[in-house]
């Protein structure tokens, strides 16, 4: 036991008043691994209570990293007390640093800043559908800097928090389980308004996912320069898709005209030359 002793009392570094021990780099070990194995437990728990109790991933997902910030905070303190470094005299005799560096860093801080404000005002959540500088995004991580997602080519997007908070930011996820959706079609003057109206309302329903509930309507909405301008309303739940539906109902709309002799229109400029 005496052997031991001395080997957990025996003086690594010599600091100032403080001697750095085994023991106390034992102790921060143990304090590491006592944090890493909480965290499992907590994580593990609030997962298995949001199964139960049917509450959404992005809720779960804000608790477990506001926890997770707070224990480690704590046991980084804890840990730094544990070897002699006193975190409010480190704060102080660094005063002047963090000032330099808060300059430095200012975006920094506000992206800091601004994933707190994400993970307390739970406006957006793991697994919410924004679209962001025109491209839609699928939410896989809100972290304490920069947030995570993917998007429709596959292509995990890295973005600063402060572009969610700051900017214009469109959250599909908040919207109703089904969502307007629009398809702009021309065609030439002289054709049958009720049989091109009829023949995208039918192109939406030849569909595999849209049902006929789905299907609002067709509409003449423009006389046009060179075409009578038509819209095809819509609902989807499939949002995060939805270009593809819209891509797959054209060309059964195409179909259907060639079909039905109905001409689409490209513009045309006529030039009349003087003698």
């Amino acid at each position: 036991m005496e052997t031991i002793s001395n080997i957990l009392h025996t003086e690594l570094l010599h600091y100032q008043d403080h001697s750095l021990t085994v023991l106390e780099i034992l102790v921060v070990f143990l304090l590491f691994l006592a944090t890493k194995v909480s965290l499992w437990v907590i994580q593990k728990a609030i997962f298995s209570k949001t199964k139960l109790n049917n509450l959404d991933q992005g809720s779960a997902f804000a608790l477990f990293q506001i926890i997770k910030y707070l224990i480690w905070v704590i046991a980084v303190s804890l840990m730094l007390e544990t070897i002699g470094v006193g975190v409010t005299f480190l704060l102080a005799g660094s005063a002047a640093l963090l000032v330099g560096i808060g300059l430095g860093l200012q975006q920094t801080f506000n992206d800091v800043l601004s994933g707190f404000i994400l993970l307390f005002e739970n406006s957006v959540r793991v697994g919410d559908i924004l679209e962001i500088d025109g491209d839609i995004v699928t939410i896989q991580e809100i972290g304490l800097r920069t947030s995570s997602g993917l998007n429709r080519h596959q292509i995990v997007i890295i973005l600063p928090n402060s572009l969610i908070t700051t900017n214009k930011v469109i959250n599909w996820s908040h919207q109703h389980k089904r969502t307007l959706f629009t398809i702009n079609v021309g065609v030439a003057y002289g054709s049958d308004v009720d049989k091109v109206i009829k023949l995208i309302e039918e192109s939406a329903l030849e569909h595999p996912v849209l049902k006929k509930r789905d299907i609002l309507e067709g509409r003449l909405i423009e006389f046009g320069g060179s075409s009578l301008d038509f819209q095809l309303l819509f609902y989807s739940s499939d949002v995060f898709t939805i270009e593809k539906i819209k891509s797959d109902i054209r060309k059964i709309i195409y179909r259907k005209f060639i079909e039905n002799n109905i001409e689409i229109p490209f513009p045309q400029m006529d030039v009349h030359l003087k003698k």
